[in-house]
């Protein structure tokens, strides 16, 4: 195993180019279990998910090839309708194969997911939808068993505890795909991911009308056909890019950017006096300015994004008075405090750290890039699960980043 050195106080200087959203590649690929014709699927980022995900999708029965970027996807000449623990323990988004198998297939055996550990994340609201679609569902082993004669469109209502729920909306949408009649989810995840995989759906054939909004109305089809479709660049990769090179004093283009989706996170840089410049599909960041204390609270799309809220304690770590962070959606996801704590808060000298998710590892490269002396962060594989490349990007922008063995 792995561990990341970074040696800080390097400004981060030059131009970097945003990989596609791990958040949108990984339901979009489930969704061609939704057809027996080829899709081809174009910027899918180099992953651990994503290679997972495709594991997945072999043993499902799919012929899947990945090369540079490029996804083409076909059927086998059999499918298969159980997911197992092996490979959806590995990451929770996996689960999304549950609504695309049932919606295809009839019937679907998927095992409970894994992932990052930030907290309780139960499934309930993706059984809530799939039932209320006309499923029988049950969970034995680890296991949700869902069958049905035929899916029936319906209004389902997805709001839960706190809020949203991204996947739960993916999974239920393309369920109902497939349904006979009109489906409509109200309280849906607005979030550009969820937007993105129904874009591919209406590619495929599928009706569908409100995506990006709290209400997603779906007519169903009774077949869907292959499909072309480029990912959108990956938000939570662009902002933290972003943030390396404020919490460094760089100077960096960030190209490869939707600017509409980074605007929770654009407004609290600007309140904290961050100079941000708007070029056609990028964004240029100059760390020159000395920046100010904000308050923060994350919030399902378009608020300020969970994912990002370890990397913005870390540049709010450096930056003067007291900023509050407020956690709504994962209330557990501050695991990487104690580790922040470790590094002298201020992030004032490097020390041996340990990445406890995906997003808490990135919010430690922050940090290590701006501490005086080494970091070590132990448990990089989170990171390899959603940064493409980023230690090779880091480089290139003249930090100084090398791997060595545990």
């Amino acid at each position: 195993m792995d561990k990341l050195i970074i040696e800080g106080g390097v400004k981060l200087k030059g131009e970097v180019t945003v990989s596609g959203a791990k958040n949108a590649v990984l339901p979009i690929l489930a969704a061609t279990l939704l057809t027996d014709e080829p899709c081809v699927i174009k910027g899918v980022p180099n992953l651990r998910d994503t290679n997972s995900m495709l594991k997945i999708l072999r043993a499902l029965g799919k012929i899947a090839e990945f090369d540079k970027g490029r996804v083409s996807i076909t059927a086998g000449k059999t499918s298969n309708y159980i997911a197992e623990y092996k490979l959806v323990s590995t990451m929770r988004a996996s689960f999304c194969v549950l609504g695309p198998l049932l919606g295809k297939l009839k019937k679907a055996k998927v095992s409970l997911p894994g992932g990052c550990v930030i907290g309780v994340r139960p499934v309930d609201l993706h059984l809530k939808g799939i039932r209320a679609l006309g499923a029988d569902i049950s969970i034995d082993s680890g296991y949700v068993i869902a069958k049905t004669s035929k899916l029936r469109g319906t209004y389902i209502y997805l709001g839960g505890v706190y809020g949203s729920s991204v996947l739960a909306t993916d999974n239920v949408m393309m369920a109902a795909v497939l349904a006979s009649g009109k489906t409509v989810i109200e309280s849906a995840a607005c979030e550009p991911e969820v937007a993105d995989l129904a874009e591919f759906l209406i590619k495929m054939g599928a009706k569908i009308k409100g995506h990006g909004t709290p209400v997603i109305e779906i007519e169903g089809v009774k077949h869907l056909h292959g499909a072309t479709h480029s990912i959108i660049p990956d938000r939570i990769e662009a902002g933290t890019l972003i943030l390396a090179a404020l919490i460094t004093g760089g100077d960096v283009l960030v190209r490869n950017v939707q600017y509409q989706h980074l605007g929770a996170l654009i407004d609290k840089l600007s309140e904290a006096g961050a100079h941000i410049e708007r070029t056609d599909g990028a964004l240029r960041v100059k760390g020159n300015r000395k920046l100010r204390s904000v308050n923060i609270t994350t919030l399902p799309y378009p608020g300020f994004p969970t994912d990002m809220q370890a990397q913005m304690m870390s540049l709010m770590s450096v930056t003067g008075g007291i900023s509050v962070i407020t956690e709504k959606i994962y209330p557990d996801r501050f695991m990487h405090v104690a580790e922040l704590n470790r590094m002298g808060a201020h992030i004032q000298s490097g020390a041996p750290v340990m990445a406890s998710d995906l997003r808490a590892s990135a919010g430690l490269v922050l940090a290590g890039l701006a501490a005086c002396g080494k970091t070590s962060i132990s448990r990089i594989y989170h990171l390899e699960r959603g940064y493409e490349f980023i230690e090779q990007k880091l480089i290139n922008l003249g930090a100084k980043v090398w791997r060595e063995k545990e």
